[in-house]
């Protein structure tokens, strides 16, 4: 249903609550009246503190229900399904004697109203206000989908205490690092939450559309790139390099990014790893002595020697930089290797492991060592979604919600398996299946039965 509709009405609400229902972190909302008659409106955000800034709106509610709560019962049970503490809603029930809870379907609209209004603030909280203009109102942007609405609308309506509250908890730690894995790792838990919008994963995919250029960049030249210079070509590989191996969970020492004299690229985390990036049709006969040099010279001879050195560039290497790579024990990746790194742990998340990887980086060419890597881990993912649908087969046929270890075992090993393992290995795996990051199976709580929850897709 995309059709629009024009919207001057918003209810005003603490800017805190407006993130949290942005987010879909919460569906809820408090009022200072019963509502019932109007059913669509804009939300207003109110700050804490007054401020000059105009005040911005871009999101509209659809009311779904309003119910009063009065009891301390009541009042326990909803500040585990919202951002509000116990004693927040004890203080607002004081105040007013009943909590009028709001249950809303939120949407974003495709347009944003700015006005300036001296008479926001605090005493407006839980109330209505017409707005100086039109909002643009269509169902096409919900900040949840169908399903994921749904499932925490009935958990408001029962007052259900929330499936995973240490997630939820680790999810608000995390949301406030400042770091790519920081917020990889945001993004993650709140799929798995089901707070996760429809718009904001096609946002998700489309942003990771730079790594189809990584390979592109590193073949890339003055010969081969009108308007740009051999040292441009370069500076964007190197730059890709650097968010590559971030995206893979280094920690990339933003003081090395080469020009003249320069290291291109040193990694302090989970190891040192120092590199040199190059561009064009092939890599350099003096690239090894390069970075000898660079290396030494800036990290001390010591630390170069105990690092893992890496050279990322086009081509067969000639004789001479394969020589010197051996001597010095530098490995020789192309940017195609780097390229499919990158897209399998983008596929997916946290399957490539560095310390794992680190054994691979041996001297001399190493792509095919890399596809080796690859392979593997694709195995692995392979096996484990082998596991996951033998299980959720088996427990559908005998019509049970869950099965001790020693009876799935027996029907994964009569399943014409991938890889057969022993039984200690089998239930390593569904422990690692059942940890709420993973959130593939279930694990009844203190026993050695498991159960079914998603699938482990694989294209």
């Amino acid at each position: 249903m995309n059709n629009s509709t024009s919207i001057n009405t918003a209810l005003c609400l603490p800017a805190s609550d407006l993130v949290a229902l942005s987010k879909g972190r919460m569906i809820a909302a408090l009022s200072r009246t019963f509502v019932n008659s109007m059913q669509q409106f804009a939300l207003c955000p109110v700050d804490e503190q007054s401020s000059s800034l105009p005040t911005s709106i871009n999101l509209w509610a659809k009311l779904e229900f309003c119910k009063i709560y009065n009891n301390s019962e009541d009042i326990e049970k909803l500040a585990q399904l919202t951002i509000w503490s116990k004693e927040d809603l004890q203080k607002v029930l004081q105040e007013r004697y009943k909590l009028f809870l709001l249950c809303l379907r939120v949407f974003r609209s495709s347009e944003t109203i700015q006005f300036q209004s001296d008479y926001l603030n605090q005493s407006k909280i839980g109330s209505f206000i017409k707005l100086p203009d039109f909002l643009a109102a269509n169902h096409s942007t919900p900040v949840l989908i169908n399903e994921f609405f749904d499932q925490r609308k009935q958990q408001l309506i029962n007052l259900e205490a929330p499936l995973h509250p240490e997630l939820e908890e680790l999810q608000e730690a995390v949301s406030k690092l400042d770091s790519h894995q920081g917020r990889d790792l945001d993004e993650y838990l709140q799929n798995f939450l089901g707070w996760k919008s429809i718009s904001s994963k096609k946002r998700s995919s489309e942003d990771l559309n730079w790594i189809y250029e990584i390979d592109s960049l590193g073949k890339r030249s003055k010969e081969l790139d009108e308007g740009k210079n051999n040292y441009q070509a370069g500076t964007d590989f190197e730059n890709i390099v650097h968010q590559s191996l971030a995206f893979l969970g280094f920690k990339v020492d933003a003081s090395h990014s080469g020009g003249a004299g320069g290291l291109d690229l040193f990694c302090s985390e989970p190891y040192q790893l120092v590199g040199e990036c190059k561009a064009g049709k092939k890599i350099p006969r003096d690239t090894t002595q390069q970075l000898v040099r660079l290396g030494g010279m800036h990290l001390g001879a010591e630390h170069f020697l105990t690092s893992k050195k890496l050279i990322i560039g086009p081509g067969n290497p000639t004789s001479d930089v394969l020589k010197a790579a051996a001597q010095w024990k530098v490995s020789i990746m192309n940017p195609m290797s780097l390229e499919k790194l990158v897209h399998l742990q983008a596929k997916y998340p946290g399957s490539v492991d560095l310390i794992e990887l680190k054994q691979y980086l041996e001297p001399g060419q190493i792509d095919h060592r890399i596809d080796d890597y690859v392979n593997k881990v694709l195995e692995r993912i392979n096996l484990r979604s082998h596991i996951i649908q033998v299980i959720k087969r088996y427990l559908d046929n005998v019509q049970t919600t869950d099965a001790n270890i020693d009876i799935l075992f027996g029907v994964y090993a009569g399943s014409n398996p991938p890889k057969l393992v022993n039984r200690q290995e089998f239930y390593e795996m569904l422990i690692e299946l059942s940890s709420p990051l993973a959130g593939y199976l279930g694990r009844v709580q203190g026993s050695d039965r498991f159960y079914y929850l998603r699938d482990l897709t694989i294209d």
